[in-house]
């Protein structure tokens, strides 16, 4: 990437920023939608989540033959077939005559979906290293923290206008223009010399080598707890800020886009003080705050607190993520000279799993209490930290690297 132009280099990393920011979109758009799904389908709020947990599961198996594929047979191609999928899942949900056939839908539409992250990420890696690769991903991860600002918010405004179909028609739209992008502004950036056989038992046995080194696995964990506990509070506050604090769907999107900006401003500071800082202070610090930021809004949530004193915490918890995201991303990357998409594809696993895992946790005691959410965040945060400390932090200063 060093030898493109500024102008090139700019237009190719807002590219690689869109097809990221298509999983923000597809998990984002339709939460102000989730009362209306539940009354819609005579469902409860537990069922509705499972939409969500079925997306994130697809998000993370997704990355995962996605990775694959794109090592054995380059990156553009794959990554074509993938929008191909997602235009036509998107417009299927749109269809879905129950709540089941939704969610076996929000599978599909997120294992199409993955192919943007893995395949981008895997793009970063094939053309940059070091500092600028660090650089890149946390530009990537400011332009992919702008969507949940706006995604809820369009999601909000389609409900204005048209019933929650639409909000599935849109992402269908979207999918299609970057199909277009990407079929013909796209170039293969991995040589067929590096591309790894088309055999998926080595693939698998790529999958058991990289998770044997302890800091690549330190960090994807450190990492996916911590994302883990976010999409407790993508699927907790849907209900909690319009059911039990009575806000509109206008108001949530407004509180949920503001934490947008926390992820922004966590991003930014990593790319623009990586020169100062290193990728380790950053994920340490960030690690230690959310911590204290999930035992706070456990605190708030079990006393019954208001909305300001609940919205404060989250806010903190999710900014953290826009440290660790692409920090612990970079560390672990770094230590991957080939196969990068299988690598990327683990370390995208890992927060899915967890994720789709948390989602309907929130929910179990019904629409009316903060207290699961406030624990799963707290816990996932505290599980984040020890990760880190025992796994990557351990393995560093003993100069342990492989098993």
């Amino acid at each position: 990437m060093e030898n493109m132009t500024g102008f090139k280099r700019a237009r190719f990393v807002l590219l690689l920023g869109a097809l990221t920011s298509l999983i923000p979109f597809t998990i984002d758009m339709y939460l102000p939608a989730f009362p209306i799904l539940a009354e819609v389908y005579s469902t409860t709020a537990s069922s509705v989540q499972l939409s969500l947990t079925a997306c994130l599961m697809g998000l993370g198996i997704g990355q995962l033959v996605a990775g694959a594929l794109s090592d054995m047979h380059g990156r553009r191609r794959p990554l074509i077939v993938s929008l191909v999928v997602y235009v036509a899942a998107s417009i299927a949900c749109m269809f879905a005559p129950n709540i089941g056939v939704l969610i076996a839908m929000r599978f599909a539409q997120g294992f199409a979906a993955a192919a943007g992250l893995v395949i981008s990420r895997a793009i970063v890696r094939d053309l940059a290293s070091g500092a600028e690769l660090t650089r890149v991903l946390a530009l990537l991860m400011v332009i992919s923290n702008v969507v949940p600002l706006l995604a809820p918010s369009v999601g909000s405004g389609v409900l204005l206008f048209a019933d929650w179909k639409g909000i599935f028609f849109a992402l269908a739209i979207v999918g299609f223009i970057l199909l277009l992008i990407t079929a013909f502004r796209m170039k293969e950036s991995l040589p067929l010399e590096k591309r790894t056989p088309a055999n998926w038992k080595s693939t698998f046995g790529n999958f058991a080598s990289i998770l044997k080194n302890r800091q690549f696995t330190g960090y994807a964990l450190a990492q996916g707890f911590l994302i883990g506990g976010v999409f407790a509070y993508v699927a907790g506050t849907p209900f909690i800020y319009q059911n039990i604090y009575g806000v509109s769907p206008q108001v949530f999107s407004l509180l949920f886009g503001m934490n947008g900006f926390g992820l922004i401003f966590g991003s930014y500071a990593v790319g623009r003080f990586s020169h100062v800082f290193s990728e380790k202070r950053f994920l340490e610090s960030a690690l230690y705050l959310a911590a204290v930021s999930g035992a706070v809004l456990l605190a708030v949530v079990v006393m019954g607190g208001p909305l300001w004193a609940v919205a404060i915490p989250i806010f903190f918890f999710v900014t953290t993520v826009g440290v660790v995201a692409p920090s612990s991303f970079a560390l672990a990357m770094q230590s991957q000279t080939r196969a990068a998409g299988s690598a990327s594809a683990l370390l995208g696993l890992v927060p899915f799993v967890l994720g789709a895992l948390t989602a309907p946790l929130v929910g179990i005691a019904g629409e009316e209490t903060a207290v699961p959410m406030g624990l799963t965040i707290f816990f996932m945060s505290f599980i984040a930290l020890v990760a880190y400390h025992f796994l990557a932090k351990k393995a560093v200063a003993t100069g342990y690297e492989e098993s």
